[in-house]
């Protein structure tokens, strides 16, 4: 069932109804993560505190300095002194961080004594990473930009409506060299920050997997469908640079149309290939 949509959200009457600034979901990100911490779901890697013996050590000693290490930044941990000067950037460094050690708490005992709570001894990271993925993306939903968070734990730019099937489906090729080129090529594309040569360099790679493949499906295309196939790449300052290309358009539309569409080519060919052998 769909989730309705109340007056100013539905009519975009409302100051956030195209999405919450920064600075709202900053603080609607530290509710959710408070959350995710009372239930117990970080206590397995960042420990709990005990009304008897205090601060309970989890598998990272220092949280700190592991975020240092990993995420190569000051100031991000305690989340609830830093949350609310996060960027973008730290907001998502903070995100990933939290879904590589986050774990469903599934067995331990009550103690009651000063209300202490629940003492979690067994978990489920997969579980727990299902659980916080699909909050976070609920979350991600709310923000003024469109992203979301993958099932490898990054932060990548939703894909345009009507093509969200496509990065779920399964690439109909063997060939690791083809797969390693795809996944690259997707990722360059969506990941966050990705710049207008990460974008371009995606598209270019897409096309070098439809080159790669053309042999196979040359035979099962008209002379007049191969050509065109890899047309837009060559002559539209994607591939090769010369003073014969056209460069006088809107290079950004442009680009997010030819990543879908061969995108889209490289799937139809690959399964056009496998049903006609």
């Amino acid at each position: 069932m769909n989730e309705h949509q109340f007056y100013s959200a539905r009519t975009g009457a409302g100051k956030f109804a195209q999405g919450f600034d920064l600075e709202t979901f900053n603080e609607l990100f530290f509710k959710v993560y408070q959350q995710f911490r009372s239930d117990g779901f970080f206590d397995e890697n960042f420990g709990f505190y005990c009304v008897d013996d205090g601060n309970i050590e989890g598998h990272i000693k220092d949280i700190e300095l592991d975020i240092l290490l990993k995420i190569r930044k000051k100031d991000l941990w305690p989340i609830e002194t830093y949350y609310r000067l996060y960027t973008e950037d730290d907001l998502f460094d903070v995100i990933e961080y939290l879904y590589f050690y986050v774990s469903k708490p599934i067995k331990g005992s009550m103690h009651s004594y000063g209300n202490c709570g629940m003492h979690w001894e067994k978990f489920d990271k997969p579980q727990g990473q299902k659980i916080f993925l699909n909050k976070i993306n609920e979350l991600l939903k709310l923000y003024e930009k469109k992203f979301e968070l993958s099932v490898k734990g990054e932060i990548l730019s939703l894909p345009e409506k009507g093509f969200e099937n496509i990065f779920k489906a399964e690439l109909p090729s063997n060939d690791n060299d083809i797969k390693s080129r795809y996944e690259t090529a997707i990722y360059k594309f969506r990941h966050h920050g990705a710049t207008f040569a990460d974008r371009r360099h995606a598209v270019r790679d897409l096309a070098d997997i439809l080159e790669k493949i053309r042999p196979e499906i040359q035979s099962k295309l008209t002379n007049k469908d191969d050509a065109e196939l890899f047309n837009i790449a060559n002559n539209f300052a994607i591939r090769h640079l010369n003073d014969r290309q056209k460069s006088s358009y809107d290079q950004n539309i442009w680009l997010s149309w030819m990543f879908y569409i061969y995108l889209s080519t490289i799937h139809a060919a690959l399964r056009l290939n496998e049903k006609i052998k």
